[in-house]
């Protein structure tokens, strides 16, 4: 983050050398979108290579990671394939090969699902909660870090900002017909 500079209009941080791409690729000076487009991607990245740095040893993929903790919260009865992958935003058979991940490492269990002879239900093992409760420390330290001097506001702002992204982005796909939306 060497060459973000905080002398923009209004003394908000931007990259120069960004804001120069961008205006190659747009051809004038109406790059805001592209710029924060960027900088969104940035920041994912780098909560991403955090996230990937705390499980570390951990054996386990963010995307596996991410659908551990969802099953965590999913309660006795677990989640469906289609209803981890619905959550987690990605596809069925991603979702598939990540429960197949957490199966073989046993940190999570298939069952049949009592209201579908048909279909399977993921079902988190202690296995899978005593890696949670390995992992917990370890990140709250790191998104204390990776967050330090945002205030309360800030980061409900944030927050905000990203979801209203999100559900532009899956507007857009309904419109498109579902052909950005990774599923």
């Amino acid at each position: 983050m060497k060459y973000v500079h905080d002398d923009d209009d209004g003394g908000r941080l931007y990259d120069p050398r960004v804001r120069a791409a961008m205006r190659e690729f747009t051809g004038d000076d109406d790059t805001l979108t592209f710029e924060a487009a960027a900088a969104v991607r940035s920041a994912q990245q780098g909560v991403e290579r955090m996230r990937a740095h705390g499980s570390e040893g951990r054996g386990l993929s963010s995307g596996a990671m991410d659908l551990l903790l969802r099953l965590s919260s999913a309660g006795a009865a677990g989640a469906s394939i289609g209803e981890l992958a619905q959550a987690a935003g990605v596809s069925p058979r991603n979702a598939t090969g990540l429960v197949d991940t957490l199966e073989r490492d046993g940190l999570a269990r298939r069952q049949p699902d009592p209201d579908d002879r048909r279909a399977v239900r993921a079902v988190i093992t202690d296995a899978g909660r005593a890696w949670i409760e390995a992992f917990r420390q370890p990140s709250r330290m790191a998104m204390k870090a990776i967050f330090h001097g945002f205030t309360d506001d800030e980061l409900a702002t944030l927050r905000h900002l990203c979801l209203r992204l999100a559900a532009n982005q899956e507007r857009l796909a309904e419109h498109l017909g579902g052909r950005v939306s990774g599923r």
